[in-house]
């Protein structure tokens, strides 16, 4: 067994991996960029190797100073955790190069998994069934569009190296599908620095199954399957194992084809192969395709452990160091449900944009497992992935783990940054979802509901006021002649301001606006409104519950310049990378034109032009680096008739 591993990550997974090396008596060795000096991942480990910069490609993706950072502190092997390096097959080789071991595949498995084509090339091979598409190696784009043809519309675009939703457009019809194949060629060749897709029939009703598989080399068994149909934007929000509705047979089925997928590559390690599975009229034997396989761990390998019992990071670690597989096939059961949320700082009502911020508050509820990277005061950077935790929950049977996943959202507290959390409890409670209905359009087809603003309840605004007077330790209530203590409270939530007068007199108060009058006693504990926890951060009051409601105190003097900017000009929404400029100085633009494309937290978005016009200016060029509200591009102010 290992005495000491470096862990080649960061985050909630480098803090996960650290936790279970403990446990085994496992010292660990962690990395990090000039951004994470201070991070939790780094406070967890036994040992720290600072690698470089902020950016993932000055730190995280120099699998040159990960190796030496291993060598010095005398690390025996390295985990890759998952992204960043996971499957790159020249950084295992240069791993076992250098004397260490890869705690994962081998360089081999991951290249033989790693191009999707070639992958359900092999696939096919092994009497594993896969999608209807076009593999080929030819990418010019005339040829593409007729594959895309042949097949029949709807199609998927996919970039055939890597995942997470990254290079993968869904083309509806042939006019939408040169810009939707330079769209993904352009988010592919900046992630993956390959730009070849394939297409494939999309699957009208689809579901998202995977099955989690371990190998020693020559064995493989699976350890059941995951449903991660509940997805936006090809990235996955809510997993949950086992699958809803399957059958002994299905399971059976798939089981074995994963597993068969596993031994045709030799496969070491733990991985997972995803289906696609045609959910109309429910789960079938011949109804699933092989889509992928993930050489790594996943995200929502804890659904797994769950349901299982197994700690899938103890099974790599031991078997890295030449164990065979702990259990066999008929050894492993599944108990209960588990489900799991992922928690992201991200602007849900801004269209899902990342988010950046400093941690004022973080408290997750008593019996739910939250595997998180970050603690109260920590900051989300603008480099990585804006995951705050992810919640996972179990219980003896689907209904009664999907109630406490509901309940722990509702009790999880964050401040400091915007989040999905909201999004995330509309989606436990949705009556489809808790019927199992699940495909992966359920998100799309309920958006509109599942992300509307809801208004604050009268309590929460008086509570919020309360906090914005500093009236929650009952110290306010100040001294005046004849009348009652009266003062203006201004506040501002989700773009509409609140004008508040708290009156207060001894033990009792009054918070009014427009037609609501709140009435609060004070006692020994204090203020008495409600039944939430509120905090008081800067100039914000967060109150918690399901869903929070983020107050500001506004500050007087930014009211003048507040929207200053109109319609004339297109600004970053967020930290991120220049990719492309679209247009130049002088151009006609339509409405809704596309302008330019920004990389943010390995995403790509689009940005359009807000209205018809001239572009009177660009602010910014192809590679710049942009802080969030910078100019991108400016329109010609529009005439007005006089």
């Amino acid at each position: 067994m290992f005495t000491r591993i470096l862990i080649a990550n960061r985050g909630e997974i480098a803090c996960r991996i650290a936790q279970t090396a403990r446990a085994m008596g496992v010292e660990t060795v962690a990395v990090y960029s000039d951004a994470d000096a201070g991070a939790r991942h780094v406070r967890m480990a036994d040992h720290a190797v600072h690698i470089g910069g902020a950016a993932p490609a000055d730190s995280y993706l120099r699998g040159d100073r990960i190796i030496a950072g291993a060598l010095e502190t005398g690390a025996q092997a390295i985990h890759p955790g998952y992204g960043f390096l996971s499957e790159n097959p020249d950084f295992v080789a240069a791993v076992a190069k250098a004397g260490l071991v890869f705690i994962g595949p081998s360089a081999d498995a991951i290249r033989a998994m790693g191009l999707k084509d070639a992958a359900k090339a092999l696939m096919e091979k092994a009497g594993v069934p896969v999608v209807p598409g076009y593999h080929g190696a030819d990418q010019d784009a005339a040829v593409l569009a007729r594959a895309a043809d042949d097949i029949g519309y709807p199609v998927m675009i996919k970039a055939v190296a890597g995942g997470g939703g990254k290079g993968m457009r869904l083309v509806d019809a042939a006019g939408d599908f040169q810009e939707a194949l330079a769209s993904a060629r352009a988010e592919a060749r900046t992630a993956f620095g390959n730009d070849a897709v394939l297409i494939e029939k999309y699957i009208q009703h689809p579901r998202h199954i995977e099955v989690q598989v371990f190998g020693d080399g020559e064995r493989a068994v699976h350890l059941f399957e995951r449903d991660c149909s509940l997805q936006r934007r090809h990235q996955k929000v809510i997993e949950e194992a086992p699958a809803p509705d399957m059958t002994e047979a299905v399971r059976a089925a798939m089981g074995d084809a994963a597993v068969r997928a596993a031994i045709a590559i030799g496969y070491k390690g733990a991985g997972t192969v995803e289906f696609i599975v045609d959910g109309t009229g429910g789960l079938r034997a011949d109804g699933f395709w092989f889509m992928e396989m993930n050489t790594r761990l996943q995200v929502e390998h804890p659904v797994t452990e769950a349901i299982t019992g197994v700690d899938l990071v103890a099974w790599q670690v031991r078997v890295a160091a030449g164990q065979g597989l702990p259990l066999a096939q008929g050894d492993l059961t599944i108990t209960g449900h588990a489900f799991e949320a992922r928690l992201y700082a991200e602007d849900v009502a801004g269209g899902f944009l990342p988010a950046t911020g400093t941690l004022a508050h973080l408290a997750f509820p008593d019996g739910v497992r939250a595997d998180s990277g970050v603690e109260t005061g920590d900051e989300i950077s603008p480099f990585y992935d804006p995951m705050i935790a992810k919640l996972v929950v179990h219980g003896p049977d689907r209904a009664t783990a999907l109630a406490d996943l509901s309940r722990a959202l509702g009790d999880t507290q964050v401040a400091g940054t915007v989040t999905n959390l909201g999004f995330l409890k509309a989606l436990a409670d949705h009556a489809g979802f808790r019927a199992g209905q699940v495909d992966t359009g359920l998100i799309a087809r309920d958006l509109d509901r599942l992300i509307a603003r809801q208004d604050a309840p009268p309590a929460v605004v008086a509570q919020a006021v309360l906090a914005a007077a500093g009236l929650p330790d009952g110290s306010l209530a100040g001294f005046t002649l004849w009348e009652p203590l009266t003062r203006s409270v201004d506040l501002r939530l989700n773009d509409q301001d609140i004008a508040a007068k708290l009156v207060v007199q001894a033990d009792q108060a009054t918070v009014g606006w427009g037609d609501h009058r709140v009435s609060v006693a004070r006692d020994r504990r204090g203020w008495q409104v409600g039944s939430r926890a509120c905090l008081r951060h800067g100039d914000q009051i967060t109150v918690f519950g399901a869903p929070s409601y983020v107050f500001t105190i506004p500050d007087p003097l930014a009211r003048a310049v507040d929207g200053a900017a109109g319609g004339d000009r297109v600004a970053a929404p967020m930290p991120g990378l220049v990719q492309a400029v679209s247009v130049a100085a002088g151009d006609t633009v339509a409405a809704g034109a596309r302008l330019c494309v920004l990389e943010a937290m390995k995403m790509e978005y689009v940005l359009r032009a807000p209205r018809a016009g001239v572009v009177a200016a660009l602010g910014v060029k192809a590679g710049d680096q942009v802080a969030a509200g910078v100019t991108l591009v400016t329109l010609e102010a529009e005439s007005e008739d006089i």
